[in-house]
């Protein structure tokens, strides 16, 4: 797809220790590199940057030349072949599964006679998930390898002759070096419910508006009737046939919401057999079959709602499944908050606040990056204003609501 050397010398950029000068190195798929020196730069915070979830997808054919998202990673190494850094990027002929829209760009990009396809994407496919993107080894000269990283993949994108070089949805600490580095930053939103030190749903219920309390208890007690019932599973409790049963409630959602699903019933089964651990899978049984499922992945402090199916109507099941059932996960297990992923203001009143996230652009044309920057300028005001006006439907008690008795 792209034709550029597969290996950048950046001699401009010294190591530290006074170790020789870094590499960067682009590979072809996340096997060319062992999975441990992947994973000792991607650490054991966030599952969806881990060698095994990114396997899975070039695995299982969900990610390759055919879908569009062709592996282009890149490590950074020193003179002695130690992996330093590490980043999951992808050359793109379109911008689905991104979550981050650039269509617009594209198209005006084209129609005054430029060609933005192909692009560079340093992303986890289909996983609008904020996380570290410039993977660096621990105890390693963070900042420094997190420059050397973004200059490498610049020039990957000059070389290649690619219009632009998009990060999405970066971790603070990379946003910030993304920045110092010169790309433009984008703002976005989502909704993310943080654990306040709760021992028990309830103590989250009472810390809610007494109407809005009343509401979600109501929603539950809908949601489990006419002989519902929720299952969690975890790890080796989740065999191969609900792994089928959630892979039919995927393509239900996925064919009437995108009419292409972006996953293969492959990709479930290998995420079932190299994460198990990682996975939480919400199953809900009607009569005795499976109606309805939700899957989630667990990291160190949080648990990530990603996937949602049902076939058929349950008034208030999607809520249940998806919503309460991981802010019940989290604060069983104490993990800080509970991810939903992207879209949906009705998230607000089930506890999920907005919260800003954030991409970074380069863009190889100076005339274009200009326009965009503008366009970006613009958008970040509209998006704060937004954020700060979202947050007042937060359901949670304000100074004045005493909590009355229901």
């Amino acid at each position: 797809m792209l034709e550029y050397e597969d290996y950048l010398n950046r001699t401009d950029s010294p190591m530290p220790d006074g170790r020789e000068p870094a590499t960067i190195r682009s590979l072809r798929a996340i096997d060319e590199i062992a999975p441990a020196a992947w994973d000792a730069c991607a650490g054991d915070g966030n599952p969806f940057v881990s060698h095994a979830f990114l396997r899975a997808l070039e695995d299982s054919k969900s990610v390759g030349p055919r879908t569009g998202w062709q592996p282009h990673h890149v490590v950074l190494e020193d003179a002695g072949g130690e992996v330093l850094a590490v980043a999951p990027l992808y050359a793109k002929t379109h911008s689905q599964g991104e979550y981050v829209f650039d269509h617009g760009w594209a198209q005006a990009y084209e129609q005054a006679g430029g060609r933005y396809y192909p692009k560079l994407q340093v992303a986890v496919p289909f996983t609008p998930v904020p996380g570290p993107r410039l993977l660096v080894r621990p105890n390693a000269d963070g900042p420094q390898l997190r420059a050397a990283l973004i200059g490498g993949m610049v020039e990957i994108a000059r070389r290649a002759g690619v219009s632009s070089l998009h990060v999405t949805f970066a971790s603070d600490e990379d946003t910030q070096a993304l920045e110092a580095a010169g790309l433009m930053l984008r703002l976005g939103c989502q909704y993310h419910w943080a654990n306040q030190g709760y021992e028990t749903f309830d103590d989250f219920l009472g810390a809610l508006a007494s109407r809005k309390r009343k509401q979600m208890r109501r929603e539950r007690r809908d949601a489990a009737a006419g002989g519902v019932v929720l299952h969690t599973l975890e790890g080796a409790d989740i065999k191969a046939a609900h792994w089928d049963a959630f892979f039919a409630f995927y393509m239900d959602t996925g064919g009437r919401k995108w009419g292409r699903p972006y996953l293969t019933r492959d990709f479930f089964h290998r995420l079932g057999e190299t994460m198990s651990d990682s996975c939480v899978l919400i199953l809900a049984e009607k009569d005795g079959a499976y109606v309805a499922g939700a899957l989630n992945l667990r990291g160190r402090d949080a648990i990530y709602g990603r996937h949602w199916g049902c076939l058929g109507e349950y008034k208030f099941l999607h809520f249940e499944a998806c919503y309460y059932q991981a802010i019940d996960y989290a604060i069983r297990n104490k993990l800080a908050r509970v991810e939903a992923g992207a879209q949906g203001e009705h998230k607000i009143q089930r506890g999920y606040l907005p919260t800003p996230t954030w991409s970074a652009h380069w863009i190889a044309d100076s005339g274009f990056a200009a326009a965009v920057k503008d366009f970006l300028r613009r958008e970040r005001a509209a998006m704060e204003q937004e954020i700060a006006g979202l947050s007042q439907f937060s359901p949670f008690r304000k100074d004045g609501d005493g909590g009355e008795a229901e």
